[in-house]
This record gives structure tokens, C-alpha cells and sequence, in this order.
């Protein structure tokens, strides 16, 4: 399982957006895993949802980071 928060978060993502995500500078990378890492923590509804998976619960972060981001 990958520790650094960047690996996480690419690896949250699906393949298609793992791509272009994994593509950017490692700048833009650290700054979207950093927010997805905040989503997180900050979201209740993700907590319950890592009770019952945790994988389930980092796609969607990582889902939500994206879409704020590209608005």
C-alpha cells in the first residue's frame, strides 16, 4: 500500500484520471493530494463510508477534489 499522499491519491483515482493527474508537475500533484486529504478529513459521510471501505471512501474523495478543481 503506497504511504506518501500523493501515491494515495493517484492511486485513489480511476486509471483515466490516474493519467492525467499523474501527468501534472509534482507541485500540482502534492497541492490536489493535499486537498483530497482535507475532503477526508473533514467529511463526515467519508467517515462512515471508510468504516465500511475504506477504497470506496478515497475514490470518492479523490472524485470530489476533481470535480472542484475543474470547475
Amino acid at each position: 500500500m503506497p504511504t506518501d499522499s500523493v501515491e494515495r491519491f493517484l492511486a485513489a483515482l480511476d486509471p483515466e484520471h490516474r493519467e492525467s493527474v499523474g501527468a501534472e508537475p509534482r507541485a500540482e500533484q502534492e497541492r490536489l493530494a493535499a486537498a483530497w486529504e482535507r475532503e477526508l478529513e473533514s467529511d463526515d459521510e467519508l467517515d462512515t463510508l471508510d468504516e465500511l471501505s475504506p477504497p470506496a471512501a478515497e475514490a470518492e474523495a479523490a472524485r470530489r477534489v476533481l470535480e472542484r478543481e475543474t470547475d
